[in-house]
């Protein structure tokens, strides 16, 4: 099979991937309200159905992508998918709704190992110039799931009940699942080598350590550069950090190349690289392969990551239903106490969870924060506009969805144009104007009223669709083209995380929002979930959205620190020819790197 099918191939189960979770969430609101009626299901036990399942998710996707890093991307994805058909055909089997929510969050496991290994397998395989096509395709794939995920939601519910939704993914995900699981696909793209055994070359008469001990320090090619390409001169050097300083050009330097050769007593490496690869401090002993993946899991950090995110989730949940109650408080602090003891222990620990050439890199984290604050505003806006168009306008479900049907529409198309738009004005100024066009049609919302025409409501929606479509390509490539491909599952992880927090944060925000601002005199908080009169609701739609635009707005001071070009470490874009001379001949290859630490990208 040549190289292009096996990227084909791929890109083709990436895809797949998420457009399964993309169907699964939308489909899965439209069939709640049968489910609850078929399974005698209280309305707190529903939307446990969803709630379990993202908690699950959000709490394993950073662990999974390690997973994935260490074992291998396709072996995890292809787990992930098998499983998660596997619980979606048990779940349309559940006798009541007990089973429904353990099966769901059993699937939610199964979509943490499934989502950063979409990620991962398309960074081992493509080279970073040329992710921009795949990704933009898969952006505009769950784009298109998620247009489709209500029509098709309701035709199914309608011909073969709620169960009928759990079934559909069930061939597909066993075909790609099945076909990951028999087809082995190399990595394509350039990946660092097995960390060697460090071995000490005792200095020559002169005090200086022979050229050939810089063997310890395998070459590596840059991100998108041939495999065997020289390290750039100067790059090996760090701490006693675990993980090594970022590039100036904010490109990580690879942990197997941060030995560094002394010039006096002997040969001397660095206590981060040995901690790194789990070797030992004694005359360069290494550990066996599966000691330094169990050091490199950081079994601790992924617990108390985890108990910060579900503690986090499960508040934000449970804060439109309860508001602040000592439960909601108690779920608050714990997050904090976790998030503050997981910082501490990822700083101490030789092999962390989160590695700081992730996110010690300014591209990564700013990606990152786009990612976070264009989810927030979008769904905290879906969920404001759906109670406008529903409560205020009046409109039935399916004339509510061709009123937001050009948001999807837009998410689509803006994908395959980001890419050329990224590649032509770099990441900075795309995602910056992404972010813009976000902020104004949360901003051409909020000037809605019971005079408002379609029209105006489609603008709203298309703007929307324009930026945040575009958002998801840029951030993501930026995170994807910018992490070493050793650390690929976890930057999927976190990008993942941040798109499964960005919405439970916006709709936790907006319905406290319009909690807070709606009169008390006309507003009917009950239990069973948020409702207020059309007039209440209309006075307080107006200052909820306008705080979304803000928290838009706080993104698009994020994509400002985005990288200007789409070049990684100044020489992704270097021909094979050049790297080639370049490994022929050290001088040069300290001299290209000088020039590339000054001529990068920030």
């Amino acid at each position: 099979m040549t190289a292009r099918r096996l990227q084909r191939l791929v890109l083709t189960g990436s895809i797949t991937g998420a457009v399964i979770v993309a169907l699964d969430g939308t489909v899965l609101t439209v069939a709640q309200p049968a489910l609850q009626r078929d399974l005698h299901a209280s309305f707190a036990q529903v939307q446990w159905t969803s709630t379990g399942y993202l908690i699950a998710v959000a709490s394993l996707l950073v662990f999974a992508g390690r997973l994935g890093d260490r074992y291998g991307h396709q072996q995890l994805f292809a787990l992930g998918i098998l499983g998660f058909g596997a619980t979606s055909a048990a779940i349309g089997l559940a006798p009541g709704v007990g089973w429904v929510i353990g099966l769901r969050v059993a699937q939610g496991i199964f979509g943490a190992l499934l989502q950063p290994a979409t990620l991962g397998m398309l960074r081992a395989t493509y080279p970073p110039d040329q992710l921009g096509i795949p990704l933009a395709l898969r952006t505009s794939a769950i784009g298109l799931a998620a247009a489709a995920g209500p029509v098709l939601g309701g035709a199914l519910v309608a011909h073969w009940g709620w169960r009928g939704v759990f079934f559909l993914n069930v061939v597909p995900a066993c075909l790609i699942g099945g076909l990951a699981w028999v087809v082995r696909v190399p990595s394509l793209a350039p990946a660092p080598p097995p960390p060697p055994t460090p071995t000490l070359t005792p200095p020559s008469a002169s005090g200086h350590v022979p050229a050939s001990a810089s063997a310890f320090e395998p070459r590596e090619a840059s991100p998108g550069g041939p495999a065997g390409g020289a390290a750039p001169a100067g790059a090996a050097a760090t701490g006693s950090d675990s993980e090594p300083r970022t590039a100036p050009s904010g490109g990580a330097t690879p942990a197997a190349t941060t030995a560094v050769a002394s010039t006096t007593a002997g040969a001397r490496t660095t206590a981060g690289a040995v901690a790194a690869h789990g070797a030992t401090a004694a005359h360069g002993a290494t550990a066996t392969p599966g000691a330094r993946a169990a050091a490199g899991l950081d079994l601790p950090g992924a617990c108390l990551l985890a108990l910060a995110l579900v503690s986090l989730v499960h508040t934000l949940v449970a804060l439109p239903e309860t508001g602040w109650t000592v439960v909601t408080a108690l779920g608050g602090a714990v997050a904090v106490f976790a998030c503050g003891a997981f910082i501490r222990h990822e700083r101490r620990t030789a092999s962390p969870l989160v590695p700081l050439s992730v996110v010690g890199s300014t591209a990564i984290a700013s990606a990152l924060a786009v990612l976070l604050s264009a989810a927030a505003a979008l769904f905290g806006t879906l969920f404001v506009s759906t109670y406008f168009l529903q409560d205020v306008l009046a409109l039935g479900p399916m004339e509510c969805g061709l009123r937001v049907l050009p948001l999807a529409v837009l998410m689509v198309l803006s994908a395959p144009a980001s890419a050329v738009l990224q590649r032509r004005y770099g990441p900075r100024r795309t995602t910056l104007a992404a972010m813009i066009l976000l902020t104004l049609g949360i901003l051409v919302l909020s000037q809605l009223d019971r005079t408002s025409t379609a029209p105006a409501i489609g603008a709203g929606f298309l703007l929307l669709g324009a930026g945040f479509g575009t958002v998801m390509v840029t951030a993501t490539a930026v995170i994807v083209r910018h992490v070493p491909t050793a650390h690929a599952g976890v930057a999927g992880g976190l990008q993942q995380t941040a798109m499964n927090i960005g919405p439970t944060l916006g709709v936790a925000t907006a319905t406290m929002l319009v909690t807070l601002t709606t009169p008390t005199t006309t507003g009917d908080h009950s239990p069973g979930g948020p409702h207020w009169t059309a007039e209440a609701f209309l006075s307080a739609m107006g200052p909820t959205l306008l705080t979304l635009a803000a928290v838009a707005a706080t993104g698009a001071l994020a994509a400002a620190k985005l990288p200007r070009g789409t070049t990684v470490n100044g020489d992704s874009r270097q021909p094979p020819a050049v790297v080639a001379r370049r490994d022929r001949d050290p001088s040069k290859a300290s001299k290209a790197s000088e020039a590339s630490a000054t001529t990068s990208g920030d």
